[in-house]
């Protein structure tokens, strides 16, 4: 089954309808999408640093656990209820002074389970500061 009928607004959209207010507030935007990935950007903002001006681990994680939610929208063309069963990080390097790409990719959903893998890059320097794999249980 493919989501070939999702726009990018339509994820983008899809954001205040299903994510808690304080998701919101991290500003993601529905960057990119291809036949199996979402990439949305997580602005980079003094909320969200730590020291030296890093991106803090929790908004990256909430950033890509929100990204895969939308990678399944877009693979089953529409909101299907889930919840995150497991979801498994590397850190690789601190990220500061630029924007996340967040790219989502859906590697196998299947009735009950999903399975899923999560880059996050800088948007400046394409290189990788957080790599995760996911599980979801779908309702």
């Amino acid at each position: 089954m493919s989501g070939a009928a999702v726009t990018l607004e339509q994820l983008q959209d899809a954001l205040p309808v299903y994510f808690a207010p304080w998701v919101q507030a991290l500003g993601l935007r529905a960057e990119a999408f291809d036949a199996d990935s979402v990439t949305l950007r997580l602005p980079a903002s003094d909320q969200l640093a730590r020291a030296g001006d890093t991106l803090c681990g929790q908004a990256m994680m909430a950033a890509a656990d929100t990204a895969m939610v939308l990678a399944l929208v877009r693979h089953f063309g529409a909101f299907r209820p889930c919840t995150t069963v497991q979801m498994n990080s590397s850190f690789l390097r601190p990220l500061s002074g630029q924007d996340a790409l967040v790219q989502a990719r859906v590697l196998r959903a299947g009735k009950a389970l999903a399975f899923g893998e999560i880059d996050i890059r800088g948007a400046l320097d394409g290189k990788s500061t957080c790599r995760a794999s996911t599980t979801y249980a779908l309702l």
